[in-house]
């Protein structure tokens, strides 16, 4: 569809992107539905609808409580926010625990199923890496379903030298 391969033409004011998305908010600058992508790590995630995102790729139900407990002790939560100044909307997402120093783990990472295969995968992967990495992280490990496999090995992550678990592994 050629409205797909358009890079947004929409641009977010930095007023309105540390307002409506918090600190470190940056603009995505990936193909989109004729529409601005934001990703934060400080915009708060209503619960209600994140499990919503993750319930729409396939996840089992989460209590809310853990998740967000999680989210709170968490070393890195990104949401990818589909922008409207009157109601963003959450989808895409990435959590990752760790030590901030020299290890990092992702454990969550989903795209809504209606904007898989925008590339919106790979910039959010970017995004996460390129945080990571400024906190002086010095390697990221990743636990994936066998399913999405492929889509982390075109990033260039590699699998564990076993390779009899899904783990990955990305060292500076």
């Amino acid at each position: 569809m050629p409205g797909n391969s358009l890079i947004s033409s929409f641009s977010i004011t930095s007023e309105e992107l540390l307002g409506s998305y918090g600190k470190a908010a940056r603009q995505c600058n990936c193909r989109n539905k004729n529409t601005p992508f934001v990703f934060s790590q400080s915009r708060p995630f209503d619960l209600i609808e994140l499990e919503q995102l993750l319930q729409s790729v396939g996840w089992n139900r989460r209590p809310a409580r853990r998740v967000q407990r999680a989210l709170s002790g968490g070393l890195l939560s990104v949401g990818l926010w589909q922008h409207d100044p009157a109601f963003p909307r959450l989808i895409g997402f990435a959590r990752c625990t760790g030590d901030g120093v020299l290890e990092a783990t992702v454990w969550d990472v989903a795209i809504h199923p209606l904007f898989q295969g925008d590339g919106l995968g790979k910039e959010l992967m970017a995004y996460t890496l390129e945080e990571l990495r400024k906190m002086g992280t010095e390697r990221v490990t990743l636990f994936a379903d066998p399913e999405v496999v492929p889509f982390y090995k075109r990033l260039g992550w590699q699998l564990e030298p076993r390779g009899n678990r899904c783990a990955f592994w990305y060292a500076n």
